[in-house]
């Protein structure tokens, strides 16, 4: 199920990754984008009759007494969507020491949210946030790195999905743009939609933005996390490099006292990470390297659907 994605080639990747979100027995099935976020959007958009399976808290009480005939409210998230998928693509995603590196992790998530969304009319688009200095590929500009115009189709979902297969590997260093250029790029959508993030959100600077744009759009943050960068092997003498930075540093793992403080301190990074993603009015998903991402995402999805209250989708 979690077979690790940078095992394979990009045309398998691309094929195990639909079978994943587009075959799955347990309901993951593609369309179900309320399942994404706390809830279906709260612009009315337009009324329709009533159908068994809707949310009866969305009845339109005022159309059901004009026309006698049951009414529930439709927000924007029932008519076409736009969903723009920002992929953190700087140095620091191109680490992982469990099942995956965080960038196979990140590719697996935007690709839930892809085919979770998918549906006839609905547009998807991508923007690849903090590549090198070196990126020079096209789309990129004043955006905060690569984008890709949002359009319908499966072809294009499954072209999005092997460009963040195929991205280059990034030099540590100060990458040319970052996430909080890329979320700034967004700002001016001219249509409300869904934005999903994925991001390992060790940058700083990210949060604003973030918040400026939850307060247009519906926004899902996808945490990626490794086990190692919350706490330390006792392997003896390491050398730790600072993806974001290049600078290294050369530590002792074997001192007790030094692996605890590097625990508390991830612990504490971890958690300031959660409460600017919530403050922000942002979803919040974390997936790790370690773990069944897949199970995850499920669980995630049927979470949100208990909390919307079982309405159709």
């Amino acid at each position: 199920m979690t077979q690790a994605l940078g095992e394979l080639t990009p045309e398998q990747a691309l094929r195990h990754l639909e079978l994943l979100f587009t075959r799955r027995p347990d309901g993951l099935l593609q369309g179900d984008h309320p399942s994404l976020v706390p809830g279906p959007g709260d612009e009315v958009a337009e009324t329709r009759p009533y159908v068994i399976g809707d949310d009866v808290r969305r009845m339109d009480w005022n159309a059901t007494a004009r026309t006698t005939v049951p009414h529930v409210r439709l927000t924007l998230a029932d008519r076409e969507l736009t969903t723009w998928i920002v992929l953190d693509a700087s140095a620091s995603m191109d680490f992982g020491t469990a099942r995956m590196e965080k960038r196979d992790l990140a590719v697996g998530a935007a690709a839930a949210v892809a085919f979770l969304t998918e549906r006839a009319g609905n547009r998807l688009g991508a923007v690849f946030a903090g590549q090198g200095p070196g990126d020079h590929s096209p789309g990129g500009g004043p955006y905060g790195g690569r984008r890709i115009p949002p359009r319908t189709g499966r072809r294009h979902l499954l072209a999005i999905l092997r460009t963040a297969l195929e991205r280059p590997r990034v030099a540590p260093g100060p990458p040319a743009h970052h996430l909080a250029d890329a979320l700034h790029g967004l700002r001016v959508l001219p249509a409300r939609g869904l934005v999903a993030v994925v991001s390992d959100f060790l940058e700083t600077g990210w949060e604003q933005p973030l918040k400026t744009l939850a307060r247009r759009h519906q926004v899902l943050a996808v945490e990626v996390v490794d086990p190692r960068e919350l706490d330390l092997p006792p392997v003896g003498l390491l050398t730790v490099v600072d993806p974001e930075t290049g600078r290294s540093r050369e530590i002792s793992t074997h001192t007790r006292g030094l692996r605890e403080r590097y625990a508390r301190a991830a612990l504490e990074q971890r958690a300031l990470i959660r409460q600017s993603i919530r403050r922000a009015g942002a979803a919040h998903l974390r997936l790790r390297t370690d773990r069944d991402w897949v199970r995850d995402v499920v669980r995630y999805v049927e979470t949100q659907r208990r909390r919307a209250g079982g309405g159709a989708a």
